[in-house]
């Protein structure tokens, strides 16, 4: 869960993103992996996705979702509601049937969930069958 785009592209969630694309082939050969970021909703919300994605290439299992009413945001309590603020920056693993089995909410702008964090949290592709 990025932060979203108020009205700025935050240097935390693109280095968060940055980080999980450059170790995209550890997620690549994990069975069924998909990774979703999910950002909403300042104004112009399309506009600030096709611009953060300008620079990057998101690997084929890669996808960004947008939230902009929030409601998978509030659902989880994740809302930041503060000025300029959309959500906490979170990371969640969950297995097919829903189950998270990992979690990490960070109520601050750094501190972020790593891609060799999340990878250590994953269960091998062997585990998995």
């Amino acid at each position: 869960m990025l932060r979203g785009y108020p009205g700025y592209q935050c240097p935390y969630c693109n280095r968060q993103v940055q980080d999980f694309i450059q170790k995209s082939t550890g997620f690549c050969g994990r069975r069924r992996t998909c990774v979703t970021g999910l950002s909403g909703p300042p104004q112009d919300l399309n506009a600030k996705a096709n611009e953060f994605l300008a620079d990057k290439k998101l690997p084929d299992n890669f996808d960004l979702l947008l939230d902009p009413g929030y409601e998978f945001t509030n659902l989880f309590g994740l809302r930041w509601d503060a000025v300029h603020e959309t959500a906490y920056p979170s990371t969640f693993l969950n297995r097919p049937a829903g189950v998270i089995f990992f979690s990490k909410i960070v109520k601050e702008h750094g501190g972020r969930t790593t891609a060799a964090e999340v990878l250590d949290a994953m269960p091998s592709a062997r585990a998995a069958h």
